[in-house]
């Protein structure tokens, strides 16, 4: 079994920035992925970012530019950096990730509100 623990959520002003963590309780360097889903009340599950075992990275067009997904394999924790914030962005924000023969675990979410 493995846990993911989200940190980094919270309230920000329009424009602002945040920093979101999931800290995986082994080893990430095994992942097939890593990525981050996001969920606002009464609207469809996004998936906002990925990042692979290779570095690759995807992103949501409507994130594109503006949030940065990354990782540190010694810290077993994956990033995303969340730039030029719109209330739009509002949302819970889920981190998974999916293991090589293990299968994918979900964490339990951190809430990003971002006011006008």
């Amino acid at each position: 079994q493995v846990q993911l623990v989200e940190s980094g959520g919270g309230l920000v002003q329009a424009g602002g920035s945040l920093r979101l963590s999931c800290v995986a309780s082994r080893s990430i360097s095994s992942i097939w992925s890593m990525g981050w889903y996001r969920q606002a009340p009464e609207k469809q599950r996004e998936l906002v970012a990925v990042i692979t075992n290779g570095d690759t990275t995807n992103y949501s067009d409507s994130v594109k530019g503006r949030f940065t997904i990354s990782r540190d394999n010694a810290r077993n924790t994956v990033y995303l950096q969340m730039n030029s914030l719109k209330p739009e962005d509002t949302s819970k924000y889920t981190c998974y990730a999916d293991f090589t023969f293990s299968g994918r675990y979900w964490g339990q979410g951190t809430q990003v509100t971002v006011s006008s």
